[in-house]
C-alpha cells in the first residue's frame, strides 16, 4: 500500500495551518478541562490506593456482559443515579463512547433527531450510525428547533423526536436555553438528551449540572462525563430505567467494549463525593471568571465570560495558532482551536479557567494576551 495519499493529505492540512501534533503539557494550565483541579485530588487518589490495597483489580477482564462486571461498577452506577436523581445510570469508558451508544441506539428508524449545530463531534459520529433522520438547528435557537419539528411532522413524520443539546458548549462557553427546550419537548412528546460534559461538577446544586431539575423527568436522558470537572475518567448516562436497560441490550459501544477499570469506577465514585461537597471550589472558580472579565475580556473589548470557558475568536487558522504558540512560549498553556472542531472562519484561542492556576496567573495571562494580540 502506497503512503502517498496520506502524505499529500497531511501536507494539505499543514498548508492550511491545520496539521495537528501531540505536544507535552507545559506551562500554566489554561487548556485542560480539569476545572476544579480534582485530577490530582488526594482524597480521590487515596480512594484508589485503598481499593488497590483491598485487592480491586486494575483490569476488568472483559465486557460488562461477560466477566467484566465488577461490584465497583454497580456501586458507582447506584451512587450516580441517586446523586443525579434519576432512576438508573450506566458507566462507559468516556464521553465519546457514551454519545456513540446513545445516538446509534436510542433513536429508531422513522424517528427524528434535532441537534444543535454546535453539538459535540462525538454526537455527530453517533448520529452517523443511527437509522433515524437528522436535522441541525441553529445554535441555541429554540424557534429553529420548533420549526424543524413542525416541518418534519408536516411532511408526514410519525416517529419519536429526539432533541439533543449540550448544556454548556465547550468551544463558546455559552449555555443552552434548557427551560424552553424542555417545554418544547413536552409539547411534542419528544425525548431530550442533555450532554453535561462541561457542566457537571461546575454548575447546579452540588455540582449536579445545569440539567438539575430536569434529569429526573421521564423524557430526559443526561450524559455526565467524568474526565472534566470530576477529574477522573469515564462517562455516566443517566435516565429512566427502561432506557438504561435498552442500552445494556442494544448499544454496541457498550456490549462489545471491554469494561472500564474497576479502579476507575472507584475513582469516579470518590469524585462524585468530592463535587457534592465542593461549593468552595466552585466559588473559587467563579472568582477566576470575574477576574477574567476584568483583566482578559475588558482590555480586549470582549464581553464578560458566561462560564469557565473563554473563547477569543481570531478567525484565520494561522493567526490563532501563531497566537497560541506565542503564549506557550511565554509559559501559558493556551491552545488554538481550528476547523473542523469549530466552524470555518472562527478559529480561536480557547482559554479554560481551572483551579490549577490562581488569580495572579489570570492577571499575567491578561497582560500577555494584550501583548500578543495588540
Amino acid at each position: 500500500m502506497t503512503s502517498e495519499p496520506f502524505r499529500s493529505q497531511l501536507a494539505a492540512l499543514e498548508s492550511r495551518g491545520r496539521l495537528r501534533r501531540l505536544v507535552p503539557r507545559a506551562g500554566r494550565d489554561f487548556a485542560s478541562n480539569d476545572y476544579l483541579g480534582l485530577a490530582s485530588d488526594p482524597m480521590i487518589g487515596q480512594a484508589v490506593a485503598d481499593a488497590v490495597a483491598r485487592g480491586v483489580p486494575v483490569g476488568s477482564g472483559g465486557s460488562r456482559l461477560l466477566r467484566g462486571n465488577a461490584p465497583e461498577h454497580e456501586g458507582l452506577e447506584a451512587k450516580a443515579a441517586a446523586f443525579f436523581r434519576t432512576q438508573a445510570a450506566l458507566f462507559l469508558a468516556n464521553g465519546f463512547a457514551a454519545n456513540s451508544a446513545l445516538f446509534s441506539t436510542l433513536p429508531q428508524r422513522g424517528d427524528l433527531i434535532v441537534a444543535d449545530e454546535l453539538i459535540h463531534a462525538s454526537v455527530h459520529d453517533g448520529i452517523r450510525l443511527s437509522k433515524a433522520a437528522t436535522v441541525f438547528a441553529r445554535h441555541n435557537d429554540v424557534q429553529s428547533f420548533a420549526d424543524l419539528i413542525t416541518a418534519w411532522r408536516g411532511e408526514g413524520g410519525k416517529g419519536r423526536i429526539w432533541i439533543a443539546v449540550e448544556t454548556l458548549y465547550s468551544m463558546d462557553g455559552d449555555t443552552a436555553p434548557l427551560a424552553d427546550l424542555a417545554k418544547l419537548a413536552a409539547q411534542h412528546d419528544a425525548m431530550l438528551i442533555l450532554d453535561e460534559a462541561h457542566g457537571t461538577g461546575v454548575s447546579g446544586p452540588s455540582g449536579r449540572g445545569l440539567s438539575a431539575g430536569f434529569d429526573g423527568l421521564h423524557n430526559v436522558v443526561t450524559l455526565h462525563t467524568c474526565g472534566k470537572a470530576m477529574g477522573v475518567e469515564g462517562a455516566l448516562i443517566c435516565g429512566p430505567q427502561i432506557i438504561i436497560d435498552y442500552l445494556i441490550n442494544r448499544a454496541r459501544a457498550f456490549i462489545f467494549s471491554t469494561a472500564p477499570s474497576p479502579l476507575m469506577a472507584v475513582a469516579a465514585s470518590a469524585a462524585l463525593d468530592r463535587i457534592e461537597q465542593a461549593d468552595d471550589l466552585r466559588a473559587r472558580l467563579k472568582t477566576l471568571c470575574v477576574d477574567a472579565a476584568e483583566v482578559i475580556c475588558a482590555p480586549l473589548g470582549l464581553p464578560a465570560p458566561r462560564s469557565q470557558i473563554v473563547p477569543i475568536l481570531l478567525g484565520e487558522d494561522r493567526r490563532a495558532m501563531a497566537a497560541a504558540a506565542a503564549l506557550q512560549e511565554a509559559g501559558f498553556d493556551v491552545r488554538g482551536i481550528r476547523p473542523p472542531t469549530v466552524p470555518p472562519g472562527t478559529s480561536r484561542l480557547r482559554i479554560s479557567l481551572t483551579l490549577n492556576v490562581g488569580r495572579a496567573d489570570v492577571a499575567a495571562l491578561g497582560e500577555e494576551l494584550q501583548r500578543v494580540l495588540g
